[in-house]
């Protein structure tokens, strides 16, 4: 057992705003809850695939960090402060075009190691982009 007290709530709350790859795109956690996060992207010429439209692997990769924070988002104190997205899948409704994106992630079933998450990710009007699925193992 670690000397670790942090929550995973708290440890994903801390690593967020420090992980290189989630900052280069501008991800930040605007709420976070048991089983539940917001996450945002705001819009960057740098996440341009081709005119004005962001490219699917920002967009996957917001999807892919808002499942891992919820994943996180127990009061559970970790013996490891470990894990790892497994599975993901991402599907692209719309083109997000100049546009600020934000996450939405909920765990929908919690089991010893495996979170199975559902994320939505969308524009500022409040249309949906993209609509992803992602398993996530705590190690």
């Amino acid at each position: 057992m670690s000397d670790n007290t942090q929550t995973r709530m708290e440890l994903v709350e801390a690593f967020i705003p420090h992980s290189p790859h989630a900052a280069a795109l501008g991800i930040s956690i605007e709420e976070i809850e048991a089983d539940r996060a917001v996450l945002a992207m705001p819009f960057k010429e740098e996440l341009v695939t081709m005119g004005d439209v962001v490219h699917g692997g920002a967009i996957s990769t917001l999807i892919d960090t808002a499942a891992t924070v919820a994943a996180w988002a127990t009061d559970e104190v970790p013996e490891s402060p470990a894990g790892a997205t497994v599975a993901l899948s991402v599907n692209f409704v719309a083109a997000a075009r100049s546009a600020d994106l934000r996450a939405e992630a909920r765990v929908i079933r919690r089991g010893r190691q495996l979170s199975f998450c559902e994320v939505r990710a969308l524009d500022s009007e409040g249309r949906l982009i993209a609509h992803g699925i992602a398993t996530y193992r705590m190690g």
